[in-house]
């Protein structure tokens, strides 16, 4: 039952965002590529960002990335050297927005080596708790709601829009084809005069704050919880140790073409993603207007028109019908053998960046991004959660699931993408390895 609704909201054209969605994104009077109600608008708009996230773009793209990740290997190497604790969501939600800065506009926000621009995390932070707020009740944005009572939120508004105004103008005054960045593929198809006041009301302007979000406050989830779980479960970490250490000789090896056939990373990564998706509620959807006339049935039911719905990501991923023993962390479901069917099922459940028409852009460059600081990680390091209180940050609440004790598992907040915190972990050098990275800086 709940696969047919999947792809009966889904996986069809007959859907679309409801206009709530523009409530999502600071002050945005234009929609973009994730907020279009107009299917034809979405289509247009993801030809144009989708240049950017390509398997040639990326590829293009790699080796800024891995220059980013090696900052964050080396800084795991400052914590440890310094007997101090690293907390892996800050540090991945700045690693992710320096990568997101870098692929947008060619921007370096230097997040993780410089204290410049580090509000923009508690900016997010606030931003993200507000839209989601908005969504589920879009008249709360026309009192503003959020900014009274949020004096974080207040306070970093005007520097956040700023900054995006700095990026977006900075790389307008070069050539368009100066870098290869998400800048170079769409400024050709939005005129926008700088110099006025109505960049922030541009088609460019909705875009670039989408992407920077999006790309780069999203991928955070998903490596804070492979970390999480890989620290709490010996088992997985020795496999998945034993296979980044079996397949590589050093770690400039470590990219995206050779990780690509370490099958138990990608195991990993699946069922961290499986356990606490980036976005863990529900992805709303109506009836889109064009198709209006016609019935939109889910599941054997006649939707009638302006109704609101969707499927719970996280409910789906810890349904037993798909997902046996759905609250323990086992790569192992996803490598191992298993009747076709199920296999087939298990796969169209798995859902942690939707699908369909409306699915993540940026799919591919999530899970390079995750996989390549996994991989390093471990080639690097042993790690292991913190000890005391300090180590239990970010763990479940004790409760009951499906009648049974419920098991360890990653703490999500839903704000439409995942809050969290840690975990904070205590990395060891391995061996002398960590000499390379002085080498490659």
């Amino acid at each position: 039952m709940w696969l047919s609704q999947v792809v009966d909201i889904y996986r069809t054209d007959l859907t679309t965002k409801p206009k709530a969605y523009m409530t999502l994104g600071p002050g945005l009077t234009k929609y973009n590529v994730l907020t279009a109600p107009d299917n034809h608008l979405h289509r247009t708009r993801r030809q144009l960002v989708g240049q950017a996230l390509t398997d040639r773009s990326l590829r293009a793209f790699e080796p800024t990335m891995i220059k980013q990740i090696d900052i964050f290997i080396r800084n795991a190497l400052s914590s440890a050297q310094r007997s101090q604790y690293f907390n892996i969501t800050e540090e991945a939600r700045r690693l992710g927005l320096d990568i997101a800065g870098l692929l947008s506009f060619g921007y370096d926000l230097r997040l993780q080596t410089d204290e410049q621009h580090r509000f923009m995390p508690t900016m997010l932070t606030a931003g993200t708790f507000w839209s989601s707020v908005f969504l589920q009740y879009p008249n709360a944005r026309k009192f503003r709601f959020g900014l009274i009572a949020v004096q974080a939120f207040r306070k970093l508004h005007e520097p956040y829009l700023s900054l995006m105004q700095k990026m977006i103008s900075s790389h307008m005054a070069e050539e368009k084809e100066a870098k290869h960045d998400l800048f170079s593929h769409i400024a050709h198809a939005f005129s926008v005069d700088v110099e006025s006041d109505g960049l922030r009301d541009s088609d460019l302007w909705s875009e670039a704050n989408l992407f920077l979000t999006a790309a780069g406050d999203t991928v955070k989830t998903s490596i804070s919880a492979v970390f999480f779980y890989l620290s709490r479960n010996a088992d997985p970490y020795q496999k998945l140790a034993d296979e980044i250490r079996t397949t590589f000789q050093n770690g400039s090896e470590i990219n995206g073409q050779t990780i690509a056939g370490c099958q138990y990373l990608r195991a990993c990564v699946d069922e961290a993603l499986r356990m606490s998706p980036p976005a863990a509620g529900i992805l709303w959807r109506e009836q889109a207007s064009e198709t209006r006339g016609q019935p939109l049935i889910v599941d054997g039911h006649v939707i009638p028109e302006g109704t609101v719905i969707g499927v719970n990501i996280y409910s789906l991923h810890h349904n037993e019908e798909y997902f046996p023993d759905s609250f323990t962390y086992r790569p192992e479901r996803w490598v191992e053998e298993l009747d076709p069917e199920v296999k087939k099922r298990m796969r169209e459940a798995f859902i942690p960046f939707s699908i369909g028409p409306r699915g993540c852009a940026g799919k591919s460059m999530a899970y390079l991004e995750t996989c390549l600081v996994i991989a390093k990680s471990l080639w690097y390091f042993d790690f292991e959660a913190a000890p005391g209180s300090l180590g239990r940050v970010g763990e479940g609440q004790p409760g009951m699931e499906l009648g049974r004790e419920r098991k360890e598992e990653f703490q999500l907040y839903d704000t439409f993408t995942s809050m969290h915190e840690g975990p904070y972990l205590k990395f060891q050098p391995r061996g002398n390895y960590w000499k390379d990275l002085a080498k490659n800086e």
